[in-house]
């Protein structure tokens, strides 16, 4: 019998022992994940014991009552008393399991939300947002817990201190309870990580809640939380909002504080990421960023300039003139999205505003250049250097795999692919690594850009802009092959411009028709998916976008209020 070589041993056992080291390293990522898993399942029948403890306590009292009350007459009733702060808590707290239960929505309960609540009833401290209880999203620290991005590694770390935001939120008497789910790395409008899986649409459970705050979305949308907040950095508040027919609004970046919020990818600021709030109305959205915008903010984080919420301009009736466009010529937009801006067009004309087409240039030099370039301005090196060690690479297969490939590969795949798959092409190149003096004459484009779309908007004289929102929601899956889709979103990230969402409308029968038609402006594989992804979706919630110039919030708000308006007298009418 022939003895092997003592070399081929070795090598034999150095290859066994590192398959062991792989297969324990696994074991233990796994058993964190299993651990995850568990305390999620904890939290959901805390919740269930608090709501039950109530009840038994408090027999009499009606909850169902409490959850249609609009947020601004729920404060007034918690400030004048005639409506006590634990009933409004655990009537949501109760809601709230129930949505968690139905889309999965609720990574983690707050328990100390309860002290702060014993707390709230003894100092008797009324902030304008006393006793409202809102929900967070996992990227946005809360003292004591973990803000994961959907990755393992970032298990058992919980944050030292409370978010900015979140200390804000608490000094005005708010309630957080809840943690909600987010996509892998946050990095995606769709919402599924391997920790705490896929959060499922309260609208319809085929469909994507939107992302990346897309726990947010589908608690919100489910009516489990009156108040909630999430991240932007590419429509990660807009495309919830949307999907589950609900408000929100990405703020300028720097409106907000963004101190103890974890970004999808640390220090790059070609596409500016921005906190904001997601709620039923507008009206909220507004008693929202009145309670943040205070002295408070402006102390715990002094990057935040201080402008207190403008009052005059939010209530100002004074006509406005609006900027519109139905398409931006890189995703052409569902029969329901066009629709969507006409019809809103056409109420606000006869509302009294004037409306002014607004030509649209470049938008896939934009996406290109600033927001893929710009985010992955290092060839991908730190986004891929989050997934090290992680056993799910979610939906970013296509960018982690370009940001693995080598330069070369990168310009060759670029040029083969120019002629037949042009978005492929263009995204391919923007992934190279570039040096400091390439990434700095990309801020200054961009800044160059701003300058010129911010001409443009007041060569025509314009106070806002009406714009398309990706809708209706896609179906589970879509998202993650339709990064393309984001144009719509992602260009107020790259000029940094306030942007709300406000459904106005839902898709109908004759969409559904018309979408037969459906072929997208470049007919590749990317518009051939979208069609599918906007298939059979009557009856589902369709947003429009509402656009100002920076630090102009109030004014954004006040046309979101005036659409939300011309909508609910429509419908009433109908």
């Amino acid at each position: 019998m022939r003895v092997p070589p003592p070399a081929l041993l070795c090598c034999s056992a150095a290859g066994l022992l590192l398959l062991l080291l792989r297969w324990r390293r696994r074991s233990g990522l796994w058993r964190k994940v299993k651990e995850a898993r568990q305390r999620q399942e904890r939290s959901l029948v805390q919740m269930e014991m608090a709501v039950r403890r109530f009840r038994e306590q408090h027999p009499s009292v009606n909850m169902i009552s409490i959850l249609p009350l609009p947020l601004p007459e729920l404060c007034k009733k918690l400030q004048d008393g005639s409506l006590p702060p634990d009933h409004v808590f655990y009537a949501y707290v109760g809601k709230a399991l129930q949505i968690a239960t139905e889309t999965n929505c609720i990574t983690e309960y707050l328990q100390e939300s309860e002290t702060q609540l014993r707390k709230a009833k003894l100092t008797g401290k009324l902030g304008l947002l006393y006793g409202v209880p809102v929900s967070i999203k996992d990227s946005i620290d809360c003292q004591g817990h973990d803000s994961t991005l959907g990755f393992i590694k970032n298990l058992n770390k919980p944050a030292a201190e409370d978010s900015v935001v979140v200390q804000v939120l608490r000094r005005q008497g708010a309630i957080p309870f809840v943690k909600t789910n987010v996509p892998q790395s946050l990095i995606s409008y769709d919402c599924k990580n391997l920790i705490f899986g896929q959060t499922f649409n309260p609208l319809l459970y085929t469909r994507s809640p939107g992302g990346s705050s897309g726990g947010e979305g589908a608690l919100i949308g489910g009516g489990g939380s009156i108040l909630g907040f999430g991240t932007d950095v590419g429509g990660s508040l807009r495309f919830p909002a949307a999907f589950c027919g609900i408000c929100a609004l990405k703020p300028t970046g720097n409106r907000l504080s963004k101190k103890g919020i974890i970004s999808g990818v640390l220090g790059q600021k070609a596409v500016v990421a921005a906190v904001g709030p997601m709620a039923k109305d507008v009206e909220s959205l507004a008693l929202c960023m009145r309670a943040l915008l205070c002295e408070d903010m402006f102390n715990l984080d002094s990057t935040v300039p201080p402008l207190p919420f403008n009052e005059e301009v939010f209530s100002s009736t004074q006509p406005l003139r609006i900027g519109y466009y139905e398409t931006d010529f890189f995703t052409m937009p569902s029969p329901a999205m066009r629709r969507a801006v006409r019809e809103t067009k056409q109420l606000l004309e006869d509302a009294g505003h004037t409306l002014v087409p607004f030509e649209l240039m470049n938008v896939d030099y934009v996406i290109f250049n600033f927001c893929v370039r710009g985010m992955f301005a290092d060839g991908g090196a730190s986004f891929l250097k989050k997934f090290k060690g992680e056993l799910e690479k979610s939906s970013m297969g296509l960018f982690l795999w370009l940001a693995k490939s080598p330069h070369w590969l990168k310009t060759l795949l670029s040029w083969i692919a120019k002629p037949f798959v042009p978005r492929f092409s263009h995204i391919v190149r923007s992934m190279r690594t570039n040096t400091v003096d390439e990434v700095w004459s990309l801020h200054h484009e961009i800044e160059e850009f701003c300058h010129q779309f911010t001409a443009q908007w007041k060569k025509l004289n314009l106070d806002v802009m009406l714009c398309p929102m990706l809708g209706p929601a896609l179906g589970i899956g879509y998202p993650g092959k339709l990064s393309v889709a984001v144009s719509y979103t992602m260009l107020y990230n790259a000029l940094d411009f306030p942007a709300g969402v406000v459904p106005v409308t839902m898709v109908t029968d004759e969409d559904e028709e018309e979408l037969k038609s459906y072929k997208g402006y470049f007919q590749d594989w990317w518009d051939r998916t979208l069609a599918k992804a906007f298939h059979g979706s009557v009856g589902l919630p369709v947003a429009v976008q509402c656009v100002a110039l920076p630090w102009q919030e109030e004014l954004c708000l006040r046309f979101m209020k005036e659409v939300e308006t011309l909508i609910l007298k429509k419908n009433r009418i109908v």
